[in-house]
């Protein structure tokens, strides 16, 4: 197929459908043929060239003391070019190292820093749910994930607990935020006082899924006694206000 990169080899993944014009890309790019024998087989060579590729920038990178760890090697359809991805924590200055690689492969050479997030992408690995990372599987851009949405969820912010394999928090923290920010809103503050069938109590905690809270309540014998009331059976005096993004500095970041 036609692609802004020049012709590459595609496998068919979905059939011909029937498909809504706000969700057309422009401009298409054409289908130049269906794959010979040749070009299946000059694709595997490009894929079985990869490993040994990412071995000499490794050990080239090593060799000039660059701070940065390779994560894959690409070529081009036509072995026009090279590409190599590699994450840093810092700006790299690898003029040196795509001269020493070019003299190397004898190709065009092209590097590209990327990111944690992008590094699992890639490489693909198991998430802490035991399921294949969503970025591999089917999210096609990285979404803004703040800690606040872990905050209104009422996750704990144990760095280990909402970050993901990149480091970075957990995408899934996204997915049914709406709902969350929405429900967070209705529920009493926790700590504040509010009014039940059974008296007057404080709020020790919601659920969110529930929408329920959790109350203190004090009982006509002066004794205190913890019940579970469904949200419209309460009357509150003040309820949840959004969290701000700030968070422990060993927090996961977006």
């Amino acid at each position: 197929v036609e692609t802004a990169r020049g012709q590459e080899f595609g496998t068919v993944s979905v059939p011909n459908r029937d498909v809504e014009e706000k969700e057309i890309v422009s401009p298409l790019k054409p289908v130049v043929r269906k794959a010979t024998e040749e070009d299946v087989k000059r694709l595997e060579k490009n894929l079985a060239d990869r490993a040994p590729a990412l071995e000499t920038i490794r050990e080239k990178a090593a060799k000039l003391g660059l701070n940065m760890k390779p994560v894959d090697a690409e070529y081009t359809f036509d072995r026009s070019k090279l590409i190599f991805y590699f994450t840093a924590e810092s700006r790299v200055d690898f003029r040196e190292l795509v001269r020493a690689l070019a003299s190397i492969f004898k190709v065009r050479i092209e590097l590209r820093q990327i990111y944690e997030r992008d590094d699992a992408k890639m490489r693909g690995a198991l998430a802490a749910c035991g399921r294949p990372c969503c970025c591999t599987t089917h999210l096609p851009d990285f979404e803004k994930v703040s800690i606040k949405m872990a905050k209104v969820q009422g996750l704990s912010l144990n760095p280990q607990k909402i970050s993901g394999v990149c480091g970075r928090l957990l995408c899934c923290l996204k997915y049914e935020n709406d709902y969350y920010s929405e429900v967070f809103k209705k529920m009493p503050k926790v700590g504040s006082k509010v009014h039940t069938a059974d008296g007057e109590g404080v709020v020790e905690s919601n659920d969110l899924i529930k929408q329920t809270s959790r109350v203190r309540v004090l009982m006509k014998d002066g004794s205190y006694d913890v019940k579970t009331y469904a949200l419209e059976d309460i009357t509150a005096t003040a309820r949840q206000t959004e969290p701000d993004d700030s968070a422990d500095p060993d927090a996961p970041k977006a």
